[in-house]
């Protein structure tokens, strides 16, 4: 085993390394934000609905969620930097399919194949960060990393609009094409194996374990993306897929607490803080993920924005964050953690609330001090979270330790994105027939809104059309006004969610602050 206070590579500067392995990451993380904005155009050009588009970015938390646990396993098995390489290249080769699909079918399986690439990215691109660097610098190495990660947010949506607006939305994929090509030249280039990896021996896959693992989260999204276009429960192929997936996960229980060599090591969650961690950093996906969904679709749904204008205004949110990271890079060593983690719930949870206030008539700016606060308080929660969840364990269990803690993540996610679409499908047609309680025939506000309606338009469509037109208006209207609710019913369970988190917080031991900062 090669010490771990050395740098694995001295011949080679670092930070050529660290432009190697970031780019990559960079890449990934960027992935998921850029095709957010894409949704509309997606649907409009796949023949789908908007939650059918949504698909594209559940599948791929999910593809990416499998992955996770096993990459350590791979890297031991064919080298780190060749499945390193090899996971930048399925992920390059799927972004071409995704772009140049023509039909949903075709998308949702590149993006399955998309996210098993991308899954062990940014697990990889973090060890190697820390094993190039000499223990004096890896704290701003791992800034770097961090800072990388928490701009492509940013990018993310502005650049994924501006390529649908002057291009297509195909382009939002096609331009991971000459990332990746450049990342695998750095790569081979720079990036080696340490001789431990070299001469690792890692033994066989759980296999039994790995498959039991995709066919229940495989189960689970698939519930999940089609319970509500089928009427979850009352149809029978949904009740035959619950009881696989309660059967496939009891399974993938019992068979990592009695595999000898499991894929993952289940018995870390007997340590209090990981448990807790777990389920913060669950629910805080959920809460992200939909958030980041929600916004971009009433920006271009409900206000007609373009692709671009709708990236531009949920761009705040990266700026917040990048304000927030080197504040809490200070506060984290001389603040109690829970606090900080508080606190972002919080100030998360107050921006959801605000954002339920939305009327049609919201300019660009509106919203823009509520969304970059948000972004701020991510920073806050996401970091010391980690800190304190993994903090309190052995130093040889945080590797498992850390790719469970980012499944607990991407799962919260794929399951927080179908929950807010199905709550905006639902409650769109609960408040549309709320709504048309209050629009009786014999209203006399609904006769006056005809009446003056039919007056402007009989000019212009004359007196027989007029009216049937005003008609028309009035419906339109009623429609986007329940749709607004839908919205706003979604991001105040979306603040709700965060308020619960905050006495959850407290659940978690406080740690040695040397100790916790060293394994988050």
């Amino acid at each position: 085993m090669a010490d771990s206070n050395q740098p694995a590579t001295k011949n080679i500067n670092p930070w050529l390394i660290a432009m190697a392995v970031i780019l990559p990451a960079f890449m990934e993380v960027m992935d998921t934000s850029i095709a957010a904005v894409c949704i509309p155009y997606m649907a409009g050009s796949l023949s789908a609905s908007n939650d059918e588009a949504s698909w594209v970015l559940t599948f791929y938390l999910l593809s990416n969620a499998v992955v996770l646990p096993a990459s350590a396993w791979f890297a031991l098995k064919f080298g780190r930097k060749r499945f390193f390489i090899g996971s930048i290249v399925i992920f390059t080769v799927a972004s071409f399919a995704c772009g140049a699909a023509n039909s949903l079918i075709v998308i949702l399986i590149a993006r399955l194949v998309q996210g098993a690439g991308g899954g062990a990215l940014q697990p990889l691109s973090q060890s190697i960060l820390t094993e190039s660097f000499p223990p004096e610098k890896r704290g701003m190495a791992m800034g770097v990393f961090g800072l990388g990660v928490v701009v492509a947010p940013i990018l993310g949506p502005t650049l994924g609009g501006w390529l649908t607006d002057q291009f297509s939305w195909r382009w939002a994929f096609y331009i991971n094409i000459p990332i990746g090509v450049l990342a695998i030249f750095l790569i081979s280039t720079f990036v080696v194996d340490p001789p431990y990896i070299k001469d690792a021996k890692p033994g066989n896959l759980d296999k039994i374990g790995f498959g039991l693992l995709a066919l229940w989260l495989g189960a689970m999204q698939i519930i999940l993306d089609r319970g509500q276009e089928d009427d979850w429960f009352g149809a029978m192929w949904i009740r035959y897929a619950f009881a696989l997936m309660i059967v496939t996960f009891v399974g993938f229980i019992y068979t990592q607490l009695t595999n000898p060599k499991p894929l993952v090591d289940l018995t870390t969650f007997t340590n209090r803080n990981f448990l807790v961690g777990s389920l913060l950093i669950f629910l805080f996906g959920a809460c992200i993920y939909g958030t980041t969904t929600l916004l971009p679709l009433f920006y271009q749904n409900l206000l007609s924005y373009s692709a671009l204008g709708a990236g531009v205004a949920v761009a705040p949110r990266g700026v917040g964050a990048v304000i927030a990271m080197p504040l809490v890079g200070f506060l984290v060593s001389k603040v109690d953690t829970r606090i900080l983690v508080s606190f972002g719930f919080l100030v998360f949870a107050f921006c959801s609330l605000s954002w339920g206030n939305l009327t049609l008539d919201i300019s660009p700016t509106s919203l823009a001090w509520a969304i970059l606060i948000s972004g701020a308080s991510l920073g806050f929660i996401f970091v010391p979270l980690s800190t304190v969840s993994l903090g309190d364990l052995p130093k040889e269990k945080v590797g498992n330790a850390s790719g469970l803690f980012n499944l607990m993540r991407n799962v919260g996610g794929s399951i927080g994105i179908s929950l807010v679409n199905t709550i905006l499908t639902r409650h769109e047609d609960l408040h549309r027939n709320e709504l048309v309680h209050g629009l009786a025939g014999t209203s006399p506000v609904l006769q006056r809104m005809v009446t003056q309606t039919s007056q402007m338009l009989a000019r212009t469509y004359g007196a027989a059309n007029s009216q049937l037109r005003a008609y028309a208006i009035v419906g339109n209207t009623l429609d986007q006004q329940a749709a607004l609710w839908s919205y706003i019913d979604d991001l105040r369970y979306m603040a709700l969610l965060a308020f619960c988190c905050v006495p959850l917080v407290w659940a978690l031991k406080k740690v040695k602050t040397k100790e916790a900062i060293h394994a988050g």
